[in-house]
């Protein structure tokens, strides 16, 4: 997206923009209170009877079957099991990236399927915060910028944003170097300044596939503690979905994903 764009989306965004006291004043507008919601506030995240099954042809491949899934506020969740086993599809899914075949999702008590297509990219900007194994930092803009983008998408005056993105690159360890593009980035500051992007509008939940994945062991190990003292101190909830033990160890709560199902892993 070009800086024009930015701006463009920063005019649209602003007018009319509504108010949200769990978003900040940068939230476009109310989402439709008559979409159903679940009953539990405490839940900010449940998957319920969810499938995702895939057809070719005559082949049928069903590789989520019956997903249950609760996630309450201010967890540290982790979601293990080998390459392969769905891990990502179900990321995608809770992410609302990813219709499922069947069953429902419900995100901040919101039933996030019975939003149109068009609506959802909103719901993902202003509820969502995602952290993937290869960062996906736009190469054209800089760390800062990057940082404050979801930001600039919803709405929010540039100064303002920025401002908020420096703030919270300074709560990640990121102090310096904030001008410079992604290129021109080590693999733990990639994933500092991506894990800056995506809580940098005070998500309802952060999304983190496989986050360490593509990281040297101190650079996973910095970013796994980071993780721990958001969940900590800033009552953030965060689902990591990885086959790494080192990483599931740290977290509250380990679900096993095998062969389309989630189990509670036991102590």
């Amino acid at each position: 997206m070009s800086e024009e764009g930015i701006e463009g989306q920063r005019d649209k965004g602003t007018k009319g923009a509504g108010s949200d006291a769990s978003l900040g004043p940068f939230a476009p507008r109310p989402l439709d209170p008559s979409i159903p919601r679940s009953l539990d506030p405490s839940v900010v995240l449940r998957a319920a009877d969810v499938w995702r099954v895939f057809e070719t042809g005559a082949e049928r491949l069903e590789i989520l079957r019956g997903v249950d899934l609760e996630v309450r506020r201010g967890e540290l969740v982790a979601i293990l099991g080998p390459s392969g086993t769905g891990k990502s599809t179900l990321l995608h899914v809770l992410g609302a990236l990813d219709r499922p075949t069947r069953g429902r999702v419900f995100l901040d008590s919101l039933d996030v399927f019975s939003y149109p297509e068009s609506k959802l990219h909103e719901l993902r900007n202003r509820k969502l915060g995602f952290v993937f194994q290869f960062h996906h930092l736009l190469s054209e803009f800089t760390v800062l910028e990057n940082a404050a983008m979801p930001l600039l998408v919803a709405g929010m005056v540039r100064a303002e944003a920025l401002d908020r993105a420096h703030k919270v690159l300074e709560e990640v360890g990121f102090v310096s170097r904030l001008t410079h593009r992604p290129a021109e980035l080590s693999g733990g500051e990639k994933a500092r300044a991506a894990m800056a992007r995506a809580i940098v509008n005070d998500p309802a939940v952060v999304l983190a596939d496989e986050p360490t994945g593509n990281l040297d062991t101190a650079s996973a190990a910095a970013l796994v503690d980071l993780m721990v003292r958001l969940s900590s101190e800033r009552k953030m909830t965060i689902l990591v979905v990885t086959h790494n033990r080192a990483v599931a160890d740290r977290a509250t709560r380990r679900l096993q994903l095998a062969e389309g199902k989630l189990s509670e892993e036991s102590e």
